[in-house]
């Protein structure tokens, strides 16, 4: 396949420098994406930027859960969209929902203002909100480039009819990103069925802490998640994705 993307999503200066190996297209920086992933510091984006020229976009994204969010919540997004401009990243991913669920037009068009230059990317907001076909027709109008989404469902596999109408009724117009659950093996399934031709993943592995002693009982966040436990993106997992890609 001609004019692919493959996006890999890191949290680390390690992941992101597997996925530049592996061969991702570029890089969905973000913190804490064992919960989906949060805003990521300055100085994280500024270390990567020290060993790698890989493409970078940043998630805007201020807390866990929903989109829908607070005067002072917008007020830190707007900042953030403006400061990772100032940085040099190449674009923002950001999406802001209104409690019926619609895109919130008004704020998505002041953060627009302030990423201009960069390339916007509408997160999966999206795939939560009332209607997507409407909801992909605002973001055109925005002029936003692409939309992340797993046709609304909880993995992209699961989400390919939908998938397949908004590239179709898309017609170009905005880029289709398909996420949630995408490797090799999906990406294989995934694209006869919708000839999508980007796609968005981790390619995360579970590694083990370098930690000896280790104190049992003792959680820092969620007790379903042990403290001696590291994701980290995998550079074969994502040269695995790109092999696929090409041979499509």
């Amino acid at each position: 396949m001609n004019g692919y993307i493959l996006e890999a999503c890191v949290d680390s200066v390690e992941s992101a420098l597997a996925a530049a190996r592996g061969g991702a297209s570029r890089l969905e920086l973000c913190s804490n994406l064992v919960i989906g992933g949060t805003t990521p510091s300055p100085w994280l984006f500024e270390e990567i930027r020290k060993h790698t020229d890989i493409k970078i976009h940043a998630l805007i994204r201020p807390r866990f859960g929903d989109f829908c969010y607070t005067d002072s919540e917008f007020s830190i997004i707007r900042g953030e969209v403006k400061g990772f401009r100032e940085m040099g990243a190449e674009g923002v991913v950001i999406g802001i929902l209104k409690p019926d669920g619609t895109l919130n037009m008004e704020q998505m068009k002041i953060l627009m203002e302030e990423a201009e230059g960069m390339s916007v990317t509408l997160h999966r907001a999206f795939d939560v909100c009332a209607d997507p076909f409407v909801a992909m027709e605002q973001a055109i109008e925005l002029g936003i480039d692409t939309i992340l989404t797993s046709g609304q469902k909880n993995v992209c596999t699961l989400g390919t009819d939908l998938l397949r109408e908004l590239v179709e009724k898309s017609a170009g117009r905005i880029c289709i990103q398909v996420g949630s659950g995408v490797n090799a093996q999906a990406i294989s399934q995934v694209y006869p069925l919708t000839k999508a031709t980007a796609y968005h993943m981790s390619g995360k592995v579970t590694l083990d802490s370098s930690m000896i002693y280790r104190k049992q009982g003792v959680n820092m966040g969620l007790p379903s998640l042990s403290e001696y436990e590291v994701w980290r993106t995998e550079e074969s997992k994502i040269r695995e994705a790109k092999q696929v890609l090409e041979e499509l």
